[in-house]
């Protein structure tokens, strides 16, 4: 009986499984499949080929686009790792007036909706002149609250006795968080990363109010504007090689780096 249920356990997780990614599988194969064996949902075409993927970068700058969200998409999750490290560790290790609301504002910060501070940040990119540049891009995502939450959190987890024996030795704060406390939170790191890197790379709506030049314009907007906005005429196999392409590097990303993912997420906790 215990075996019957272990099967049977096994068997949901596995066709929850399958059902979960045949969209992602489905995806990639009708892009290799003939235009015209596309609308039959099937994972198995009579043929497989590279024409749409060669008709999509015909008709827009893709390998551009693709520079443009990795090195936006770099420049963001690198000033996140620096930044939300360093407010985190203010908040988890540093006694100031004011810690814990400070903490609470950053909180209720996550409940606020984008939409809010969208004019008001489109409103500052004018006033400095940064629409149609790499700043406008990356300069509004440099710090965000859940990157501070979960250093904040993960340094908690650290021994004060390895903060109190650098400062010992003579470092300073700076010194404590890149050469004390980042060698002990990879996976804190690893995780902050891909989630920063994942939302870098998937926004959409914020590049498509300030970035106007296609020189400068990233994958998703790209790939949107490609979509919906006529370039790929009612094509749908050149239209699923432009999600592919962008959905791969992520999917990659998440496959080697999520067993730190995983570990930080299950030791990350809520420590007051």
């Amino acid at each position: 009986m215990k075996k019957l249920r272990k099967i049977s356990f096994y068997s949901a997780l596995l066709i929850s499984a399958l059902l979960f990614i045949y969209p992602f599988i489905w995806m990639i194969m009708a892009s290799l499949a003939p235009e015209n064996e596309i609308g039959g949902l099937s994972i198995f075409p009579s043929s497989l080929s590279l024409n749409s993927y060669i008709q999509m970068m015909g008709k827009i700058p893709i390998g551009r686009a693709f520079i443009n969200s990795l090195l936006v998409a770099s420049a963001i999750t690198a000033g996140v790792l620096v930044f939300c490290s360093m407010i985190g560790y203010a908040l988890s290790r540093l006694e100031f007036k004011g810690r814990n609301l400070l903490f609470f504002i950053i909180i209720f910060t996550m409940t606020l909706p984008f939409q809010i501070t969208l004019i008001p940040q489109y409103i500052i990119m004018v006033k400095l002149g940064w629409i149609d540049t790499y700043l406008a891009l990356i300069t509004p995502y440099l710090i965000n609250a859940l990157g501070i939450i979960m250093f904040r959190q993960y340094f908690k987890s650290i021994p004060q006795s390895l903060i109190d024996a650098a400062r010992l030795d003579g470092c300073n704060e700076l010194e404590i968080i890149f050469r004390i406390l980042w060698p002990n939170s990879i996976s804190a790191i690893v995780t902050v990363a891909i989630i920063t890197f994942m939302s870098s790379w998937n926004e959409v709506l914020w590049p498509l109010i300030v970035i106007r030049d296609q020189n400068l314009m990233t994958m998703p907007q790209l790939v949107t504007l490609f979509a919906v906005g006529g370039a790929a005429d009612t094509q749908l196999g050149v239209k699923l090689a432009s999600a592919v392409m962008l959905a791969l590097p992520i999917a990659l990303a998440y496959l080697f780096f999520q067993k730190y993912f995983i570990q930080s997420m299950a030791s990350t906790g809520l420590k007051e």
